[in-house]
């Protein structure tokens, strides 16, 4: 019998963490075919009933362990209040912090991606997953419009997937097939595309916020 999160004691959310944590190395490490649930039972420190006392199977801790991934690296690139107010240094700030969460888990992102191929669960979960980040996006950039700051014609939601798309298409050709760019300079490409596909840029900004 799987027992459900919301029923766990503190030693039990303990024994959940430790295995999550466990599968998260094991995957990256092994990647998710050659992962065996043997290695996440001894590098937690449990036995094979315990492990299935959470997890009905290796997918559903992979699923776990993926919209763990994924939750960091969208609080990781979230624009706190600190940032400058301007719009246009946000766009900046929320293309370093996505490359640099990219950096930290584009292993396990990409595995998502390929079990999702062949996977129909896994299909949904990275749709699922993906959205946060759209939804973002989308409620930036209509802000944007009501503000004034940004082409009213644009599709948010269609946007968002687009521009977001292009920095995610970019971090992967840059960070896991190695193109040549220091970060200052990719930042601001992407920062500079993503405004004037928006209609947005620096001088614009400025300018309404006088």
């Amino acid at each position: 019998m799987i027992v459900k999160s919301e029923a766990l004691t503190a030693r039990g959310r303990r024994t959940r963490a430790a295995l999550v944590q466990a599968g998260r190395e094991a995957f990256d490490e092994h990647g998710y075919e050659a992962a065996r649930i043997d290695d996440v039972c001894a590098r937690a420190g449990v036995s094979h009933g315990t492990f299935y006392t959470y997890f009905d199977s290796k997918e559903s801790l992979f699923g776990e362990v993926a919209g763990a991934v994924v939750g960091e690296m969208f609080t990781a690139s979230i624009v706190g209040p600190a940032a400058p107010g301007d719009p246009y240094a946000r766009i900046e700030a929320a293309n370093r912090l996505y490359l640099r969460a990219w950096a930290a888990n584009s292993r396990l992102v990409r595995m998502l991606e390929q079990a999702a191929l062949t996977e129909e669960g896994f299909r949904g979960l990275l749709l699922e997953l993906r959205e946060v980040f759209v939804r973002r996006g989308a409620d930036g950039l209509r802000r944007l419009q009501e503000q004034g700051l940004a082409d009213p014609t644009l599709d948010p939601r269609l946007t968002a997937i687009m521009l977001g798309g292009m920095v995610e298409h970019f971090a992967h050709v840059w960070l896991d097939l190695g193109e040549r760019a220091d970060e200052r300079t990719a930042v601001d490409l992407l920062t500079k595309l993503w405004a004037r596909a928006i209609g947005l840029t620096p001088v614009s900004t400025t300018e309404a916020s006088q």
